[in-house]
């Protein structure tokens, strides 16, 4: 049995020399790839992390025994150009289609997306010049009708994701997953788009609560929301969730990442890198606002009575955003909305998100994950 051993061991030393090589050869490369620069470093990354992850049986895992690291998932998918793929699916909404063609395409996206075509103003498939019409379709009168009852709304289909009171200045995209109420809304600016000043500061505790102070015009009131999205197959319009007055908007050019329930788990704070648009005013118990959320695919958020709103474009700064007022000289109240008023629209699936003072006996009447539908109730006093 040794003399078995020892004849063995040759050739167990030449395997394991062998086996050797490979890493030291690794090494020597992953030593090259740290002197280079971070943006060369990632670039020569990616496509291994790619692999990395795609690749069944964890067939690339030996490579972290010699100090490779893959990119993070998160990561990996925020390199992916998604405002580049939303401009290009945006041209592509524009082609018209072959009168022989729509019937077809309009078909196979019905099916795929559950998209009610009873409902349409216009059910004749053959209507819809192009994928953009189609996306944007209206809807019968009798379709929706708007709860009067209630004095909240929804201003959409979709699916609740969440709702409640806002605690600690955090906002529950998905539950369990926050994202921080002032990064949403940005900074608050005085006194142009406050239509009255906010509720005195005495009694309430500095820190967190004090984005939220500036919020609050009332005392005695608190901070609501809601959160909606809006699945491809939805209605893609939205509108007013009740009435109120709009007096500013915001902005925020940025990435445009898929917000379904999934990767909303998956990636934190990601409303807040998203590409947005938030209308600021009042109703009549204070602040409200609604602001609808890009995605990908979605880089195309309309407001009717904003002509001067462009999104989606080439270039912008990272962490930047335009403000635009409607308080004028000579509209001194900024624009009035009707509760269920046509509001604006976007060209495929996305997110709503209302953030509201209310008195603190307002209830909502909804449960996390329900379908609902434009103009049934959110809530009411």
């Amino acid at each position: 049995m040794c003399q078995s051993e020892a004849r063995r061991g040759p050739e167990l030393r030449a395997a394991a020399k062998w086996l050797h090589f490979p890493q030291l050869a690794l090494r020597r490369r992953l030593g090259q790839l740290s002197c280079m620069s971070r943006p060369a470093l990632k670039l020569r990354s990616w496509p291994l992390t790619v692999l990395y992850y795609l690749l069944p049986f964890g067939a690339l895992r030996p490579l972290s025994r010699v100090g490779w690291r893959p990119v993070s998932r998160v990561a990996l998918y925020k390199s992916v150009p998604t405002r580049l793929l939303s401009r290009a699916w945006g041209r592509l909404n524009q082609v018209e289609l072959p009168h022989w063609l729509r019937r077809p395409v309009y078909s196979l996206y019905i099916w795929t997306f559950g998209v009610n075509m009873k409902e349409a103003a216009v059910e004749d498939l053959h209507h819809y010049r192009n994928l953009s019409e189609f996306f944007r379709r209206k809807l019968k009168p009798q379709a929706r009708p708007v709860c009067g009852l209630h004095s909240v709304i929804s201003p959409s289909d979709g699916k609740i994701l969440n709702f409640g009171q806002v605690k600690n200045c955090e906002v529950e995209q998905v539950k369990g997953v926050t994202y921080s109420l002032e990064s949403f809304l940005g900074p608050r600016t005085y006194p142009e788009d406050l239509p009255f000043p906010p509720a005195s500061s005495e009694g309430w505790s500095p820190g967190k609560d004090s984005f939220r102070n500036q919020l609050v015009t009332r005392e005695g009131n608190e901070l609501y929301h809601c959160v909606i999205y809006l699945a491809p197959g939805d209605y893609h319009c939205f509108h007013s969730p009740t009435d109120w007055t709009v007096s500013h908007r915001r902005h925020f050019p940025g990435s445009l990442m898929s917000v379904n329930p999934g990767m909303a788990r998956w990636i934190k704070e990601l409303f807040c890198h998203n590409e947005r648009v938030v209308l600021t005013g009042d109703w009549k118990h204070g602040f409200f606002s609604l602001t609808a959320v890009g995605a990908t695919n979605v880089g195309s958020i309309r407001i009717y009575f904003d002509r001067d709103l462009h999104t989606n474009s080439p270039r912008y700064s990272k962490g930047s955003y335009n403000d635009f007022s409607f308080v004028t000289h000579a509209n001194k109240e900024g624009v009035p909305m009707r509760k269920g008023e046509h509001l604006g629209e976007f060209n495929l699936g996305s997110t709503i998100v209302l953030i509201f003072e209310a008195p603190k006996d307002f209830n909502f009447r909804l449960k996390a994950g329900q379908k609902i539908r434009f103009g049934e109730a959110l809530g009411s006093l």
